[in-house]
């Protein structure tokens, strides 16, 4: 990869523009150009954590801020700006409280944020690298819900093991082979699983063998070993004996190749031991893929006649604090969408692009997380390695999805850091409630700390069409560029997830012998089912927005991510997930990348003179 200025990179053609330089853009663009193909990558952020050097100024910026959200480390940017789970506000029109980027027009507040940097948001991400469920990519045809994916998992999962190689992911294969999912014979994952910590065991002591009964099905409760793109001890029987080497820190090779356990994978692993897209973006052919940064794509350009894509029109800045910019037109035969599903939405939109399904934005998703947290009879010692490295995954299928929704529940390692702020809540509420101090302080926090848990259950949602990206052209950044208007609610059918999964959450408490200490807030996002009231948090999964379907009626893109309407627009990565089952989308969106790159590489052999180069 090499990177150019705006005015250098964007008077020559290539064969691929690429929106985005995030998993889906660093993996497609390296692909490509791996097949020799010339590519145009497009980032909107700065490239400042392509040095490892200025990647530690984030670190700093995190350790000096006092919310440590998972955007803490990268400044907010406001010629590419980005949201936050602080903006929460329901907002009505001409109301001075629609500020932030989002607006909010709820019912509910969309609770999850995406980084718009050079990395994406896989510079925040926690590494989970599940694949989906055979059953999730047939939700219309089991359970008369959503849609059907336009393929399925027995021919998709060649493309999630392509996936797992390139962002590195540790596992074993005979913990990840249940319900459905199934592997070649002599599959293995590039690491070895990483070791669970002392809160996996413990649970998993507690659990092994039980089961919680629904509609008559028993679904175990086994802690299981969950798959991460983070840095283990390598297989020396993968690829055929071949063996894997990870890959540390984009820019030194002595940090990295091993997670050293310093427990902030979100928002920020200090040494890269996590994948982060930028590992790809290095690797990729330097004469074939060049990286432009803070250049922001504001409008396509379409061809009257033949509807197809003749350019992107983008905005070059040379300060992030300075609106100021350049304009110019990037051209390519091929033009590839891979920005947040909110910023593919939003820029499909305000081109009038890929518009005669009306589906553009529609059926937004994420997977609303219900915590709970207590204490564990015994001392687990929490706040140690990777923020979770098991989950309970036995309510991820079930006969119960035509009515509600599935979940997966992750055990944290980080005590109850996440739900109340601990340890430094515990000390302020021993302090002022308590008036402990010296000693009697210390025995208390240690006796607590030390027995902290927390389970974040991660709830399905459907692609309904209420949860959805529109524009309006009262909301604008300072670049001119139309900021998101999200409409979003917790359907009936999530709303179920949530009480069943509390229902469990009393199961897994008493086999564990665990002490609840579950609080609702009021002044937290909360909705009701039934005589319950639930607080929810995002997950940070964003996906839906430009599904793919097999019909040009019911979605955006077909089965090779091409839009119907634009012979030559792919919209790639989580915005084109039909359903989002239960899994974390990124090893899904990277495994839709690996995809996409086959189509598009036989798109552009079938037209010889989209790679003679011609200067725009």
């Amino acid at each position: 990869m090499k990177i150019e200025a705006a005015q250098t990179a964007l008077a020559r053609r290539y064969d691929a523009v690429i929106v985005g330089a995030g998993v889906s853009g660093a993996i497609l663009a390296k692909r490509l150009a791996e097949r020799g193909r010339r590519v145009l990558l497009l980032e909107a952020g700065t490239g400042s954590g392509l040095n490892f050097t200025h990647y530690t100024q984030f670190l700093e910026t995190f350790y000096q801020a006092s919310i440590k959200i998972p955007q803490a480390p990268y400044p907010n940017n406001p010629n590419a700006p980005q949201p936050t789970e602080l903006q929460t506000t329901i907002t009505g029109p001409g109301d001075p409280a629609a500020d932030g980027y989002f607006v909010q027009r709820g019912p509910h507040p969309y609770r999850s944020s995406y980084t718009r940097y050079t990395g994406g948001t896989t510079l925040h991400w926690l590494g989970t690298s599940l694949r989906m469920l055979p059953d999730d990519f047939r939700m219309r045809s089991l359970y008369n819900v959503a849609q059907d994916w336009p393929l399925q998992y027995e021919t998709f999962s060649r493309y999630y093991e392509e996936a797992e190689r390139e962002i590195g992911v540790a596992a074993n294969v005979e913990e990840q082979a249940y319900h459905g999912q199934f592997f070649p014979h002599g599959y293995v994952y590039p690491m070895h699983g990483l070791p669970q910590s002392v809160v996996d065991q413990a649970m998993a002591a507690s659990l092994r063998g039980h089961t919680y009964e629904v509609n008559g099905d028993l679904h175990p409760l086994d802690v299981t070993s969950t798959p991460a793109a983070r840095n283990g001890v390598p297989n020396q029987a993968y690829d055929g004996g071949k063996g894997y080497q990870p890959v540390g820190s984009v820019s030194s090779r002595a940090v990295g190749h091993r997670c050293m356990g310093n427990s902030s994978c979100v928002p920020i692993c200090p040494i890269q031991a996590k994948y982060n897209a930028m590992k790809t973006l290095v690797a990729s052919p330097g004469d074939l893929v060049t990286l432009v940064t803070q250049c922001v794509a504001s409008e396509l350009l379409i061809d009257p006649d033949t509807s197809r894509i003749t350019g992107v029109r983008v905005q070059s800045y040379a300060k992030p604090d300075d609106p100021q910019h350049q304009t110019y037109v990037a051209r390519g035969d091929v033009v590839a969408l891979c920005a947040a599903p909110v910023e593919n939405a939003k820029l499909l939109l305000a081109s009038g692009a890929a518009r005669s399904s009306g589906l553009v934005g529609v059926g937004l998703m994420d997977h609303p997380v219900f915590l709970s947290w207590g204490l564990l009879p015994n001392q687990v010692w929490p706040f140690r390695g990777p923020l979770a490295t098991s989950g309970i995954e036995g309510l991820r299928w079930g006969s119960f999805r035509n009515r509600n929704a599935s979940f997966r529940i992750e055990i944290g390692n980080d005590g109850w850091a996440w739900p109340t702020g601990a340890p430094g809540a515990d000390v302020q509420e021993f302090i002022d409630k308590d008036a402990l101090w010296g000693r009697d302080l210390q025995r208390a926090l240690i006796d607590r700390i030390t027995r902290q848990v927390h389970l974040s259950f991660l709830v399905e949602q459907l692609p309904e069409p209420c949860n959805n990206v529109t524009i309006d052209n009262r909301y604008r950044d300072v670049l001119g560029n139309h900021r998101p208007v999200i409409h979003y609610d917790i359907s009936e059918y999530t709303r179920g997830g949530f009480a069943l999964a509390s229902k469990v959450l009393e199961r897994v408490f008493d086999l564990c012998g665990i002490e609840d200490h579950t609080k609702f807030f009021d002044d937290h996002p909360r909705f009701d089912y039934g005589h319950t009231r639930f607080n929810y948090q995002g997950a940070g999964h964003y996906m839906g927005g430009h599904r793919m379907g097999s019909h040009p009626k019911d979605s955006v893109v077909n089965a090779d991510l091409c839009s119907w309407d634009h012979s030559n627009l792919y919209l790639v990565g989580c915005g084109s997930m039909t359903t989002s089952g239960t899994s974390n989308p990124t090893l899904t969106a990277a495994a839709l990348s690996c995809l996409a790159a086959d189509r598009i590489d036989t798109a552009l052999g079938r037209h010889p003179q989209a790679i003679t180069g011609v200067t725009a």
